[in-house]
């Protein structure tokens, strides 16, 4: 069942954008930080938007993590966390599940000291098993554990659907 089209995930990007900048509007600069593909195909619109509404500098990166075995392989930053030292960072992923990925998203940041960390999710589901809050959402669903959420992002952003499988 399809839950977002294209159009609303437009939407929900500019009221996102603008959510953050209101939150951060005093800010020089903020890092936002796309957790593998998807978080990063939206971190990428956030981005685009919130540069054609504020003139606050913004630095795009991308954190590789393995969702399934998080600590099965290297969580990795793809710039340096030093250069991110009293910045504000807001990760970004497509959908927060159980929250497992965002809280282990958060190990290549624990040795880095920052103004302020904020979590930004295009779907956020109500079944959290980790210590996860999210900051800035689209919608929120009540979905089984059964349920798969599926965000596809495309080149051609008419594309772009959500659905709960």
């Amino acid at each position: 069942m399809q839950i977002l089209q294209h159009q609303q995930i437009e939407q929900i990007v500019k009221r996102i954008s603008i959510e953050i900048l209101e939150q951060n509007i005093e800010e020089k600069e903020i890092v936002l930080a796309g957790i593998n593909n998807n978080g990063m195909h939206l971190a990428q619109l956030l981005m685009n938007e919130l540069l054609a509404i504020s003139e606050i500098d913004y630095t795009l990166t991308r954190i590789n993590i393995s969702p399934a075995a998080p600590l099965k392989n290297e969580i990795r930053l793809e710039i340096p966390a030093e250069k991110l030292e009293n910045k504000v960072l807001i990760i970004v992923d497509d959908v927060a599940n159980t929250g497992r990925t965002l809280f282990y998203a958060f190990q290549p940041l624990l040795d880095t000291m920052f103004k302020k960390i904020e979590i930004a999710v295009l779907v956020n589901r109500m079944h959290k098993s980790f210590p996860i809050s999210v900051d800035y959402k689209g919608i929120e669903l009540a979905t089984t554990l059964q349920q798969d959420i599926k965000v596809v992002f495309s080149d051609n952003k008419e594309k772009n659907t959500a659905s709960v499988l």
